[in-house]
């Protein structure tokens, strides 16, 4: 969008919220409307056009000034208090008087909420990073497993004899000084005969001790420190993977979030421990994730003991450039060992918002963004493999025990919550209610020549045809987007009807989900 159309939309969507408040706020006053009406006009138009100006001069509404929600709300706030005082000063000034209160003053307080929602829906937006997961899967209704169950435990009591004769003892010494024997033991029996003489233990969180050690001159690293306790954690394992061979090894460890809960509850007495693991919650994770908040986060932890999920320090790990050899808890942390395999990735966005957007094939084979709620823990788009490896999909596209699903995420899939910001898509115009699913460039390419020439003439839809036909394979799932296009090209209005109508009901009464 060119910046002078931005500035059009915005100046129209400004005069529509500033109408609508000032109307809701006539409305609410007990009195006649034909009274507050003509006697507020005056005052309408005045703080209309200096809610304009001041807000075009303030950059209120420049698309490069307001570019987070710290810029928005102090460029929204700032101008629309000084566009209500201006107004104010010139009805003081030019007697005319007699106007409500609750009237003036509502209508921008009203307005301005609206604004910072819709702004905040729009930077929402674009920001939503660009991923592409999985499709949507049926998730089994059983009860979820623990990390222990899905990882295990490594054994801590002995190390075998083996391992016992293959490491060398200044490994085996320098783990018992610095983390004791039994977790000595747990270490090793994870490493086993890869730990040699070029091996390197240390126990920093500092990056400054990494990059001092020589360019890839060892075959195995292990980190005694939590990377929970790491700043800037990326940068920090990026230079760890130039300092190992490649085929070479790095092992950290991690409190999970789960056993972070556990060792709250477990530490406090009954009710004092959901007492303090709600503030812990609300400070440690909420607060982070919002602007407003973060500066209070960040003085009060200076970035370290980071929440931290299974899924997110794998991703790491992955994303870093090692491949996930073995993952076991010892003592209450979960140590990770992976394997190099190449260079770190490019890291695009670091931000993990509310929506993400996936790439999809619109209407003329344009590539277009579908927004969705994020359902999914941080760096989960890494380790996709690596999960598929682990828990392979069963009949009927099932897939159980995926960790990188948040538990908020699980239910929002549930209730179909994860889809609401697709009417964002409709709203741009470049979906429709009903008509055949966007589709990833991997799964388009699936299809038949046919239906892949076919598809692109329309715009893609919230609701698929799939949910009216419910297809069991690739083959049905073709033959009933071709039913629909086939259908909606002789009758475009009836054909959503009829489509929508049965969709609804097999969703709602035949629990319908998408494969």
């Amino acid at each position: 969008m060119h910046k002078r159309s931005f500035r059009i939309i915005t100046v129209l969507l400004d005069i529509i919220i500033l109408a609508a408040s000032f109307i809701i706020m006539v409305w609410i006053k007990p009195a006649s409307k034909s009274h507050y009406l003509p006697t507020h006009i005056d005052f309408f138009l005045i703080l209309a056009g200096l809610w304009i100006i001041v807000s075009i001069v303030g950059g209120k509404m420049h698309r490069g000034k307001i570019v987070n929600l710290r810029s928005l709300f102090s460029r929204t706030i700032i101008t629309n208090l000084l566009s209500l005082s201006i107004a104010s000063l010139m009805l003081i000034a030019f007697d005319m008087g007699g106007h409500s209160r609750l009237v003036m003053f509502g209508t921008a307080a009203l307005a301005t909420f609206l604004e910072l929602v819709v702004g905040t829906v729009y930077i929402s937006m674009k920001k939503a990073s660009l991923q592409d997961y999985q499709p949507r899967k049926i998730y089994e209704t059983i009860r979820k497993l623990t990390e222990e169950e899905m990882v295990g435990e490594t054994d801590t009591r002995s190390i075998s004899e083996e391992v016992f004769k293959i490491v060398i003892p200044e490994i085996r010494e320098a783990l018992n000084e610095e983390c004791g024997q039994e977790m000595a033991n747990g270490i090793l029996n994870i490493a086993k005969a890869k730990l040699n003489g070029h091996s390197r233990i240390v126990s920093t969180t500092t990056q400054f001790n990494i990059t001092s050690l020589p360019q890839n001159d060892y075959e195995y690293i292990i980190n005694l420190k939590r990377i929970n306790d790491i700043k800037d954690l990326d940068h920090f394992l990026d230079a760890v993977n130039h300092k190992v061979r490649h085929d070479g090894y790095f092992m950290c460890c991690v409190e999970t979030k789960n056993l972070r809960k556990r060792r709250i509850l477990n530490k406090y007495p009954l009710i004092l421990n959901y007492l303090y693991y709600t503030g812990d919650f609300i400070v440690k994770r909420v607060f982070p994730k919002l602007r407003l908040t973060r500066w209070i986060y960040l003085s009060l932890t200076k970035g370290k003991n980071v929440v931290m999920s299974r899924a997110e320090a794998l991703g790491r790990m992955v994303r870093a450039g090692f491949a996930i050899s073995n993952e076991s808890f010892i003592n209450g942390y979960l140590y990770i060992e992976g394997r190099k395999n190449g260079e770190p990735l490019n890291i695009y966005n670091k931000s993990y918002g509310l929506l993400i957007a996936l790439p999809r094939i619109g209407k003329k084979g344009e590539r277009i963004k579908v927004y969705k709620l994020r359902t999914m823990h941080p760096y989960s788009e890494y380790i996709q493999d690596y999960v598929y490896g682990l828990y392979s999909l069963e009949e009927g596209g099932k897939f159980k025990n995926d960790f990188r699903i948040a538990s908020w995420g699980a239910f929002s899939r549930k209730v179909w919550l994860d889809e609401l910001p697709m009417l964002l898509n409709f709203l741009q115009g470049n979906m429709k209610l009903v008509g055949v699913r966007p589709l990833s460039e991997q799964y388009f390419n699936l299809y038949s020549d046919e239906l892949k020439k076919k598809r692109i003439n329309y715009k893609p839809g919230l609701v698929p045809p799939f949910y009216h036909d419910m297809p069991c394979d690739m083959e049905e799932i073709e033959a009933s987007e071709m039913r629909y296009l086939e259908a909606w090209d002789k009758h475009h209005l009836w054909t959503d009807i009829r489509y929508f109508s049965k969709s609804v009901f097999n969703i709602v009464f035949n629990k319908a989900r998408s494969n």
